[in-house]
């Protein structure tokens, strides 16, 4: 396991360093080319990762085809379809790397052995879940009725990695607008930087 992850780990304040140790033994690595998929959606969810490095993106798609991006996860962050790994069930959403990515991920039945033998995992997970509410209501507050212009200068001010990491369609996906509106309102915005 790589320094990334035990940093982290370590970094919550929740876990000692045996702890830390005997954890990683449940969390292999696997390695994804950009594109590749971490779970698809009509799939059984039975994994939970942590980014070590690259990005990755979550999607659904509608009954046109088309792709609704719901969010995006970078280094330092857990990824899997949360509801459905509880429970489970099918995943009703994609995960799929955007770049290359090194993710350390754990499978469920190891999961839930690491949470009854180390139960300040149970910390971590809690943490992780606020976290995931916590954009989620930001993404609502934020981007929600709001023009594409407001969206964007919102995306350029608190989340600059995602026009530095994010093609233009996925970040447009994301904001709920069409490529060619969020392109138009780029080009205004930064035109007026300029002037």
């Amino acid at each position: 396991m790589t320094d990334v992850f035990k940093n982290y780990l370590h970094s919550t304040g929740e876990l000692s360093a045996d702890e830390i140790n005997f954890s990683a033994q449940f969390f292999k690595s696997i390695l994804l080319k950009k594109g590749d998929f971490f779970i698809r959606e009509d799939e059984y969810c039975d994994h939970i990762g942590f980014i070590a490095s690259g990005a990755v993106k979550a999607y659904a798609i509608d009954k046109e085809g088309k792709e609704n991006v719901t969010c995006f996860k970078f280094e330092n962050e857990f990824i899997t379809s949360f509801s459905e790994f509880v429970t489970q069930e099918k995943s009703r959403r994609s995960i799929r790397a955007i770049e290359d990515c090194l993710i350390y991920r754990i499978n469920y039945p190891d999961y839930q052995y690491l949470l009854g033998q180390v139960i300040a995992w149970n910390r971590v997970i809690k943490s992780v879940m606020e976290q995931e509410y916590s954009q989620k209501e930001s993404y609502v507050l934020n981007y929600n009725n709001k023009k594409v212009e407001d969206k964007y200068r919102h995306v350029l001010s608190n989340e600059p990695r995602l026009v530095q990491r994010v093609t233009t369609q996925d970040l447009a996906s994301y904001l709920g607008v069409t490529q060619r509106s969020l392109t138009r309102a780029k080009g205004q915005i930064h035109r007026s930087n300029v002037l």
